[in-house]
């Protein structure tokens, strides 16, 4: 019998007891699946936007430093400051007062920072932003002092870091023969053309530092570890500022004196360790009094010495240095102003020319690879053509002299 016989038969009012109602959901399995979907976005929104863990999980190690005992240990003894005779002793626990420098090394990105720890007296108690940054080795800390922006050079006790900072040169040999001198320039921006500045080019090629790049400070300490002497870049105006800008914080002629030594300070807090300061680009700066005034003057305050790249015809640093009584140099020629090696030998033929005809010049050039590996080779046998390579320090003081 068929099923619509059966309930055609059924007493009325009665349902039929072998039917079975199939249940409904008021929505799909795909609509459920979007709204599951749409809570997680929603939950992971809510967490990224509030949760207050800047770092977003990732994976962080935890040190506990403990307080030092109390010794009578003798403090470590300083740091050599010659160059070539760098020495540095530590004592196994830190003394009260004294400070630890961590270095904390970014997991995804390198970057390295290095932060200051007390020992737990007082002064550990301190805001670590408030402690000044480590001083690297071999650098004479009575020359430094504490600025906004971090430790600058200073004179203390007749000592000046332009005599400090020199490196070792035989100075009866270059008064009685010619001389040359080098400065690469641009360093610290570009960790391997800086590296191959410092390890391929000999000792007495003084090496110059831009204030930019992540840490300078290590590279220019490596620098001076294989007894380079090092100067510091100052960003300065150009004429055509700022369609050409040297970059963050440079010193310009529309600012006030006060807020081009302001920025004269950060310059020089970001390394420590060089014998003068620089020039990077600049022609309109070098050129105006009012603005270079203060800029020299404040530099031979503080024990430097001033090197001009050469590139303004229209610099008055040598009028204002020789106001100062300070040390001062210029470079004679670009050696790679067209960087070719055969440009580069001729300009390097020329430098020896203007040694051999005033007894001394000063040839600037950057760190390309072909720009240091030629003048690699024609350092080789300079002495044997009877010129002596020599510092820019050496120099300078040379050409105060003569």
């Amino acid at each position: 019998m068929t099923e619509t016989a059966d309930d055609l038969s059924a007493p009325l009012g009665q349902d039929t007891p072998h039917r079975k109602r199939r249940l409904r959901l008021p929505f799909t399995a795909m609509q459920a699946l979007a709204v599951m979907l749409g809570l997680f976005l929603v939950s992971f929104a809510g967490f990224a936007i509030f949760n207050k863990d800047q770092l977003g999980g990732e994976p962080m190690v935890r040190i506990a430093i403990r307080e030092p005992k109390a010794t009578e240990d003798k403090p470590a003894a300083p740091a050599a400051s010659s160059y070539g005779h760098e020495t540095k002793e530590a004592p196994k626990q830190a003394a009260p007062g004294e400070q630890k420098t961590v270095t904390m090394i970014d997991g995804s990105t390198g970057a390295r920072r290095d932060v200051v720890i007390g020992s737990g007296d007082d002064a550990g108690d301190k805001d670590a932003a408030s402690a000044p940054p480590p001083i690297m080795a071999g650098i004479d800390q009575k020359l430094l002092e504490k600025s906004r922006y971090g430790m600058i050079p200073v004179v203390a006790d007749g000592a000046r870091p332009f005599n400090v900072y020199a490196a070792d040169a035989d100075r009866a040999k270059a008064a009685k023969m010619p001389v040359v001198a080098i400065v690469i320039g641009g360093l610290g921006v570009g960790a391997a053309k800086t590296t191959d500045a410092i390890m391929k080019l000999p000792p007495a090629v003084t090496l110059a530092f831009t204030p930019y790049g992540a840490d300078p400070g290590k590279l220019a300490e490596r620098a001076r570890a294989q007894r380079h002497e090092i100067f510091l870049q100052i960003p300065m105006e150009p004429y055509d500022f700022p369609d050409n800008d040297p970059g963050p914080q440079t010193l310009l002629t529309s600012l006030s004196q006060d807020q081009n030594l302001d920025r004269l300070y950060w310059h020089l807090s970001r390394m420590q360790g060089y014998a003068g300061i620089t020039n990077f680009m600049g022609a309109r700066f070098v050129a105006t009094d009012a603005a270079m005034q203060p800029v020299i003057r404040e530099a031979a305050r503080r024990g430097l010495g001033f090197f001009d790249d050469g590139s303004s015809p229209r610099s008055i640093a040598p009028q204002v240095a020789a106001g100062q009584s300070m040390p001062f140099g210029k470079g004679d020629i670009a050696l790679d102003a067209v960087p070719t090696p055969t440009e580069i030998d001729r300009a390097l033929n020329k430098l020896e020319s203007v040694a051999r005809e005033r007894g001394v010049a000063v040839g600037t050039a950057s760190a390309l690879p072909v720009s240091i590996e030629r003048i690699g080779t024609w350092i080789k046998t300079l002495g044997d053509r009877g010129i002596l390579l020599v510092p820019l320090t050496t120099a300078m003081l040379k050409s105060k002299s003569s």
